[in-house]
């Protein structure tokens, strides 16, 4: 460790040292289970030849109501970062909705690619005179395509849409826009109160730190995040939050991304929504569960789409849902793993599919010598 590295650790007194961590191991905060603790458990696998070489592992949970109907990899406890903007948004609802059109709706609660209709519905939200109210960090598109090079804007962030309607929620409301990205801020206030309305009025959340996008995240366990999910099935009627992410499915995320393509395909009866960090929120209305089925996927090591689209693919084709596959493995097969749903969907799970007619396998020689057992 440099000099100046050392330095910066507590016990060498150097000033300021306290906003750094105290040890290059880790705190240890008997509330907080770190990564190293949870029974994370594997999710789906990358086979070549039948040997595993890349395993993916995570957490899923199934909620309906405020039951837990089935949970895999441990109730791990994360932050719900840009996964819960269709909750966080409940918070202006009212005041929006005369205001806004559905396709500004819908961007209100995306984590957009940066596309040029992403940047111009985001910029509709707000009277020009008022960007420069805006706090998102300066970023370039989320996805770009061939060699294209784009200066750092504000409205490239992903979370821009969401932000121009905090702002705006905030002036309909009489609140000061100022601090708006803070903790004490009214806006947040509003959220917590969201998230005490589905997880009871006692709920606090063990911590609350700062998103990539500047906002307040909150920490919750998968199983609560579930539950949460499972409570915009329910009140998907009561605002316009279902409706305006079915109506522009392409503005909440984007080309190919997991998201918008579950909104596409479920016919409005899945609501998807990507979160940094591998996550994947699914409010999905089904016959079999009245009280509304909530399902979240955690990837341990995070942002993964492709094997999130996997486990999702899985997920949603045991309940009737057919979702195409990701773009194919190079040489490799994908295999889920039984546990990512409830026992009794298993038999279901073996007719899922992880790679289509036109994907042969391509990781093996066609010559029977290499398949035949060797050995002494």
């Amino acid at each position: 460790m440099s000099d100046r590295a050392q330095a910066a650790l507590p016990q060498f007194g150097r000033p300021g040292a306290r906003i750094y961590p105290t040890s290059p191991l880790g705190e240890k905060d008997p509330r907080i289970p770190t990564g190293r603790e949870v029974a994370w458990e594997p999710l789906v696998d990358y086979r070549r030849h039948g040997v595993s070489e890349t395993t993916i592992h995570g957490a899923v949970a199934w909620a309906s109501g405020k039951r837990i109907v089935h949970s895999f990899g441990g109730d791990v406890l994360c932050y719900g970062r840009s996964m819960m903007k269709p909750l966080m948004m409940k918070v202006f609802t009212e005041v929006l909705d005369p205001v806004l059109d559905w396709r500004q709706k819908a961007i209100a609660v995306s984590s957009h690619n940066g596309d040029t209709e992403h940047v111009a519905a985001a910029q509709s939200i707000l009277p020009e005179e008022e960007w420069g109210l805006m706090q998102t960090p300066l970023d370039v598109p989320l996805v770009q395509f061939g060699r294209q090079v784009r200066r750092p804007r504000r409205w490239y962030h992903t979370c821009s849409g969401e932000h121009a309607a905090i702002l705006r929620g905030c002036r309909l409301r009489g609140w000061s826009r100022a601090g708006y990205t803070l903790p004490s801020h009214p806006f947040t206030q509003g959220y917590l109160e969201v998230l005490r309305r589905f997880l009871g009025p006692r709920w606090e959340p063990v911590r609350v730190a700062r998103d990539g996008c500047g906002l307040p995240t909150v920490s919750n366990t998968v199983s609560e995040l579930a539950t949460l999910y499972a409570s915009l099935v329910t009140t998907r009627r009561e605002d316009w939050i279902w409706e305006a992410m079915m109506r522009h499915p392409d503005v909440v995320g984007g080309f190919n991304r997991l998201d918008s393509t579950i909104l596409k395909r479920c016919e409005g009866r899945v609501l998807a929504k990507e979160g940094a960090d591998g996550l994947l929120g699914l409010a999905i209305e089904h016959p079999d569960y009245p009280d509304g089925l909530g399902v979240v996927i955690k990837i341990a090591h995070g942002w993964n789409p492709r094997a999130t689209w996997y486990v999702a693919r899985g997920v949603l084709g045991v309940l009737g849902f057919e979702l195409r596959n990701p773009y194919s493995l190079h040489r490799q097969k994908a295999f889920l793993v039984p546990g990512i749903v409830p026992p009794e969907r298993l038999g279901a799970l073996e007719r899922v599919a992880t790679w289509d007619d036109w994907d042969p396998d391509r990781d093996r020689y066609e010559y029977p010598y290499f398949d035949e057992p060797r050995g002494p």
